[in-house]
């Protein structure tokens, strides 16, 4: 789909993604590291247990279709060799400190002089500019400015981050998204653009609406543990099966109430609910428990009856019950059930990339989404440490191989 492209990658942990999505989608991404590889390298966990820049689980999880050569950006002789690079690129990616690029005299009204075509995106935690854009940061940094950590947690706690970084996830994905946009009007065009992508802005968004909150004046929510508070309503979302947990939307009104009627009758015909219960209008029981008063008391006793129900039950049997009476329960899956699951490998979700450094296969992740007529294909394994350089410097910028081998001397490559 993008072969015709090449893309520069310049990024740190930060944007690997980006590069990755592009290189996914049929691109020449080469992923340009200072010499001795990329800091992301050094990032663990490690195959093996075994530190080593060539075996970060890491570095394996974002830089597949990726071409890989060391330069040292910092000197002439390296910044002479990426800017012949940029003549021939069509995206670059930098993830670096707002102004750092540009301090090298690599930033984008430079590079757009020499490639008025290019569209350079830049991945960083609070954008280019505003008060807070020399910030230092991290995961939980960007989370905490952004709202989602304020519903992670405890409610009788502080605040919890989540267990996997997720904000520079989020902002790679929209880079590369808006560079698809930009490419668009590159082809109307024919000129490059400067995309700025903040963290921040991006993880934003996993607040779903509830970010309108407040210049709303609405109600807002609150952290609880399996769930989250609406003023002093609080809706479960977790419940627990014999063999882990459940995630069953138990809510009422037009939209779910249909469906908790039917779970309802279910609990019913295993004896233990009443027949008042049973009987209850799940539609209209909404309307009065956002209304207050005894509804709420209500609805904590109710919650147990459902809790009760869901341990009699495997997370299997739920599910059936599910399917057979259609109601609103999914299974939580641990990771070796998602590795095993029928469904991802029905549709043939896994991919085996070869290591051949290793002599072994490794089972990936598979592409993000399935294209009929222009498939996904994991063409390259990560690269190893300045794997390409030859390839690239010599065999197509023409580099003699003494030139090659003198830089390597003085550490430019």
């Amino acid at each position: 789909m993008l072969s015709a492209y090449r893309v520069l990658d310049l990024t740190t942990e930060r944007g690997l993604l980006c590069g990755q999505i592009l290189g996914d989608l049929g691109a020449d991404v080469i992923k340009v590291e200072p010499p001795g590889g990329s800091p992301a390298r050094r990032l663990g966990p490690f195959y093996q247990d075994q530190p080593h820049p060539d075996r970060s689980l890491l570095w394996w999880a974002y830089n597949r279709n990726k071409r890989g050569i060391t330069l040292d950006l910092t000197s002439p002789a390296g910044k002479e060799i990426f800017l012949r690079l940029v003549q021939s690129a069509h995206f670059l990616v930098e993830s670096d400190n707002p102004g750092a690029m540009a301090q090298l005299g690599l930033g984008y009204d430079t590079l757009a002089a020499l490639n008025p075509g290019l569209i350079y995106i830049s991945i960083s935690a609070f954008g280019q500019d505003g008060p807070k854009a020399s910030y230092a940061d991290s995961d939980l940094v960007i989370l905490t400015a952004s709202g989602p950590t304020i519903l992670s947690g405890d409610s009788d706690r502080a605040p919890l981050r989540l267990s996997v970084p997720q904000a520079y996830l989020h902002a790679c994905a929209e880079a590369a998204t808006a560079a698809m946009l930009a490419n668009h009007e590159r082809h109307r065009s024919g000129q490059g653009q400067y995309i700025d992508v903040s963290a921040q802005q991006a993880i934003a968004l996993a607040t779903q609406a509830y970010i309108l909150s407040g210049p709303y004046k609405d109600v807002e929510i609150q952290r609880m543990a399996g769930g989250i508070k609406v003023g002093p309503i609080t809706i479960r979302l977790l419940w627990p099966a014999k063999d882990g947990y459940v995630a069953i939307t138990y809510l009422f009104g037009t939209a779910f109430g249909h469906f908790t009627k039917r779970l309802m009758d279910w609990i019913h015909e295993e004896g233990l609910c009443s027949d008042e219960i049973q009987t209850m209008d799940w539609v209209r029981f909404g309307g009065e428990l956002f209304a207050g008063g005894d509804a709420i008391a209500k609805f904590e006793q109710l919650k147990l009856i459902v809790e009760d129900f869901t341990k009699t039950k495997t997370k299997a049997e739920l599910l059936h019950g599910a399917l057979e009476r259609t109601l609103l329960i999914a299974p939580i899956s641990k990771l070796d059930e998602v590795v095993a699951s029928p469904q991802l490998n029905a549709r043939g979700y896994w991919q085996d990339v070869a290591h051949p450094e290793l002599g072994q296969t490794f089972k990936y992740p598979g592409p993000f989404v399935k294209f009929s007529e222009t498939p996904i294909a994991y063409r390259r394994r990560p690269p190893l440490v300045g794997e390409h350089n030859r390839e690239i410097f010599v065999n197509e910028l023409g580099m003699a191989e003494q030139q090659l081998t003198t830089l390597q001397q003085h550490g430019v490559i």
